[in-house]
């Protein structure tokens, strides 16, 4: 007989205790469970890798001799399984160049309905479709190389305050220390007046030394310290705006290039005014328009605009049906604000993982297992039923599916839930329940029962009175328009609204980059828009929490970013094995040639190229992933050597660093954002949006500060169970107890009905957005009319959301 269930026997991978569990086919399938419980190690590490490695080994012997390196999941026996599709939350590194339309290949069919149907200029030659695009020779703009923007410098960006001499510093966009004296002096000897006022000098003077290209060399007699004698040398001068685009270009500092990068000042390509092409592609229109700005449309209007073409039987018509059809399937999913030229690094996991998700919508596959990770992530609660109608049509096509999941709208919805549990690293890896989501009401000891079926309501929270305002007046950038903004003092303020409506622009950029200016004296600056700011005054240091990686490769570990590294070296360092050796704490560090494993540098890894396939990290055969070398690995402390001490998750380490109070703190603040079953050298690269979120934030922790501190967070509750969000919050509203604000960018309405300011954006996406629909206390925004959150609040203050 036909078996429909995948058999899972003794999944062994990362914290797996030898499961058992029997996952039904041609079903929504939820892996539930605490952050760090395991589920993904069942869902990817496991499930999802033996079909990987099973299609892998139908793949030519050179290839298949690689992958071999990469290893098989630890299991006894998976039976049942079909081809599998995994669409991760895994952010890569995108380019400015990767956009919307690449990520999805729109671009490439409307290339080509350009290329093919395309009204050419009387004349001119019908044009390949590699000429529409600016990410080729043959098509980008040759002024700005195809970015559409070019850096250049101005007067006012390289001296911000004229009524300085040079002496002074007026030309604050020289380097500082020796080498900016250097310049000075070299002016001196030149005959230019450094003692004098910037404005008050020539302005033949002022253009000379600011804009030059000349490189003079002079004898300088500099006159600096008395006690010290100064020789005379030949001094180079280089002028302000060489010196800054030099820097910005060259630099290998990562500091020297920020400094360098606030003296430029970006603008629109004067040749292609922005649209990143040469002439002749943009003389070629479709509908009347070229593709520059067909290309900034969003979705639904670039749609629109595309439907009159289908009528026919011609090219047109077939690459218009196309390109409308995938677009519908985008706009589904709650994307139609979303244009093709938006650059891939501007947009949230959750857009990045809807957007393959319509891909492999319109890919035609069946009898497939998609592995989805979070696929609600960064989606507003209205946005989710869009999304459970496009898993219900991908399951209804003929596949399985199998979710990871902490939204319990997704949950509820499911035909059969996997809990893995109950706690995170060692504590969990075991299946608490796999049946009908209603069985799970059963399980005594599931901590997500409670969330799924509303056990009980939240206890109602009095508001806090705010200390002040900080109040942004007429602010415009992306979809947000004159807008107008309070965001009170010494609270805790959630920003609300649908995907797209403008929240991170709002928060993540105009508040935060607003208050980072005031606070390091830079020129508030309008962001394309002049906007007026009041009460930063208050707010003595910022703090910007957000959810891009710690690190890109897996030399960058947990222990290296929150600096709990350095102590654990030391310790080893201090053993009586190390001192009669003669180690430094360099010699327990994976980046010094002499305690590293020198075959794979330290890292523990090597890549392994695939071919066509993509690259992957595989352990060094020569230190089994150890990262050191056998002398090193000898010396230990409480019986362990560094290489095991890094093996450890932050709970176990907790216990067995507790003499050195160095670690202790870092270790107990990672706990209390609920990131103790993390390893401490768990690899950057392994790491989601979320979890580097929370590294960030436990990093903050344990610094001591004085005065009022602005924490901006970018959805952090984003990968976080439900039970270990009520963790994050009570360490956020401790911050806001404290005398400092916190405002979040927030998806979770618990977290919304929780706060003391709920400041709604909307009413839709795109530009349908931008304004603020609704402010004031949760309740208030819960009765507010023409919030799309209002109703959703509501629920979640009345405890019937989860």
């Amino acid at each position: 007989m036909h078996d429909p269930y995948v058999r899972v026997r003794g999944a062994r991978e990362h914290n797996l205790k030898a499961v058992d569990v029997d996952i039904p086919r041609d079903a929504l399938v939820v892996f539930a469970g605490v952050s760090g419980s395991g589920k993904s190690s069942l869902a990817f590490g496991t499930v999802y890798a033996e079909a990987q490695r099973r299609y892998f080994e139908s793949v030519a012997p050179y290839a298949r001799r690689l992958i071999h390196q990469v290893g098989a999941p630890r299991v006894e026996e998976i039976t049942g399984l079909p081809p599998a599709v995994a669409l991760e939350q895994r952010r890569s590194f995108p380019t400015s160049r990767s956009s919307v339309g690449t990520v999805t290949t729109l671009s490439n069919s409307l290339r080509m309905l350009f290329s093919r149907a395309g009204d050419h200029p009387e004349g001119a030659e019908r044009l390949d479709s590699d000429a529409f695009s600016p990410n080729t020779a043959a098509g980008a703009c040759p002024e700005c190389h195809g970015q559409g923007r070019v850096h250049r410098v101005t007067e006012e960006s390289l001296v911000p305050d004229p009524s300085l001499s040079i002496r002074e510093g007026a030309i604050a966009a020289w380097p500082g220390a020796w080498q900016g004296k250097n310049l000075r002096d070299i002016l001196d000897a030149l005959g230019y007046d450094v003692d004098r006022p910037w404005h008050e000098l020539p302005q033949k003077d002022r253009e000379w030394i600011l804009f030059t290209g000349e490189q003079p060399v002079v004898t300088v007699h500099p006159v600096r310290d008395a006690e010290r004698i100064q020789r005379p040398y030949q001094g180079t001068y280089m002028s302000a705006r060489r010196y800054v685009l030099h820097t910005a270009a060259d630099s290998k500092s990562a500091a020297l290039r920020a400094r360098a990068e606030r003296h430029l000042v970006s603008a629109a390509c004067p040749v292609c005014e922005g649209r990143r092409l040469r002439p002749e592609a943009l003389a070629v229109t479709f509908a009347g328009q070229d593709i520059a700005a067909l290309a900034a449309l969003p979705l639904s209007d670039l749609a629109a605009t595309l439907r009159p073409a289908r009528a026919g039987d011609g090219v047109a018509a077939t690459l218009a049906q196309d390109l409308v059809a995938r677009i519908e399937v985008l706009t589904e999913l709650g994307l139609g604000y979303l244009a093709m030229d938006r650059p891939t690094p501007t947009l949230s996991a959750g857009e990045l993982q809807r957007l393959r998700l319509a891909t492999q919508l319109r890919s035609g596959l069946f009898g497939v297992v998609y592995v989805l990770d979070e696929p609600s992530a960064g989606l507003h609660p209205a946005d989710s039923a869009a999304l459970l109608t496009v898993l219900d049509r991908l399951k209804a096509a003929g596949n399985s599916l199998f979710v990871v999941e902490h939204h319990m709208d997704v949950v509820r919805r499911a035909d059969w839930i996997v809990e893995v549990g109950p706690g995170a690293g060692e504590h969990g890896g075991e299946i608490l329940y796999s049946g009908p989501v209603a069985g799970l009401a059963g399980v005594a000891e599931s901590a997500t029962r409670r969330f799924v079926f509303a056990e009980e309501a939240p206890a109602p929270r009095t508001p806090r009175e705010p200390s002040g305002a900080l109040q942004l007046r007429g602010v415009t950038r992306h979809n947000l328009s004159g807008l107008d903004a309070e965001f009170p003092l010494g609270v805790f303020t959630a920003v609300t609204g649908v995907s797209g409506s403008g929240k991170s622009t709002l928060v993540g950029q105009v508040l935060a980059d607003t208050v980072a200016a005031r606070l390091e004296g830079r020129p508030l600056e309008g962001h394309g828009g002049a906007f007026t700011a009041e009460g930063l005054a208050a707010v003595d240091r910022l703090v910007r929490v957000d959810q891009k990686p710690i690190g890109r490769t897996p030399r960058s570990n947990l222990a290296t970013y929150t600096g709990l590294f350095d102590a654990v070296r030391k310790v080893f360092a201090a053993t009586d094995g190390a001192r009669e050796r003669g180690y430094t704490a360099g010699r327990f560090s994976f980046n010094v040639p002499a305690g590293r494993c020198e075959t794979c540098q330290g890292e523990g890894f090597v890549a392994v190229e695939l071919l066509f396939l993509p690259g992957s990290y595989a352990p060094c055969t020569a230190c089994g992933g150890a990262r050191y070398n056998p002398e090193t690995l000898e010396i230990t402390y409480r019986g362990a050597n560094i290489a095991e001490v890094l093996g450890m998750t932050v709970d176990a380490a907790e216990g067995f660093l507790a003499a050195v109070p160095a670690a202790r703190r870092g270790l107990r603040t990672l706990q209390d954002v609920g990131l103790g079953y993390l390893r401490l050298g768990q690899p950057a690269t392994e790491l989601s949006g979320g979890e580097a979120q929370r590294i960030k934030l436990a990093t903050e922790l344990q610094r001591t500060h004085r005065g009022h501190t602005l924490y901006v967070l970018d959805e952090p509750t984003t990968g976080l169970h439900p039970a270990d969000t009520e963790l994050l919050m009570r360490q956020l509203h401790g911050l806001v107890d404290a005398g400092n604000t916190v405002v979040v960018v927030e998806h979770d309405m618990t977290v919304a009905a929780g706060a003391d300011h709920v400041l709604d954006l909307g009413p839709g996406g795109g530009a349908a957005g931008g304004r603020v629909v609704a402010a004031g206390t949760p309740r208030e925004v819960a009765q507010a009319a023409g919030s799309v959150t209002a109703r959703y609040l509501a629920e979640a203050l009345a405890g019937g959301w989860g």
